[in-house]
């Protein structure tokens, strides 16, 4: 078993920006969203994936840190689950998919999104809301996110 899949047995998680997987690759992911009082509040958030990352000096440098889940929901075409929540000092949000026997595909740790709060769904679009009421759209078909 390898480490990603270690820490999110263990109910952590990789403390920093990145989509993780269960063979611990990843891509960096950069989330930039207004705070709960910004005039921007309430918009959607821009989730960009870049560039793979080195998983074992990200938690060697970085650390791990808890993950706190705030809802586990369906996928509408059955093929699995996707989790969300939040860790840290509130600053840190996370959204995880899973497959239908709930095994980890993938979890993407966001440093300054907060904690994804609810999620709902446009055909296989993930529409996520943080706690700031800002949205983060998914496309669950994308191949990075599939």
């Amino acid at each position: 078993m390898g480490l990603v899949l270690r820490l999110w047995g263990a109910g952590e998680m990789p403390y920093g920006d990145a989509l993780y997987r269960p063979d611990d690759t990843g891509l960096a992911v950069r989330v930039e969203g207004p705070g709960a009082y910004h005039p921007d509040a309430g918009r959607p958030i821009p989730f960009r994936l870049g560039g793979p990352v080195d998983v074992a000096r990200i938690v060697e440098e970085e650390g791990t840190t808890e993950a706190d889940p705030c809802f586990e929901s369906p996928l509408p075409d059955g093929s699995g689950w996707l989790s969300g929540g939040g860790s840290g000092m509130g600053n840190v949000g996370y959204l995880a998919r899973l497959d239908a026997g709930r095994a980890l595909r993938w979890v993407a740790v966001m440093w300054s999104s907060n904690p994804f709060i609810e999620v709902r769904f446009d055909g296989m679009t993930a529409v996520c809301v943080n706690d700031w009421r800002n949205v983060l759209p998914l496309d669950l078909t994308r191949p990075a996110l599939s």
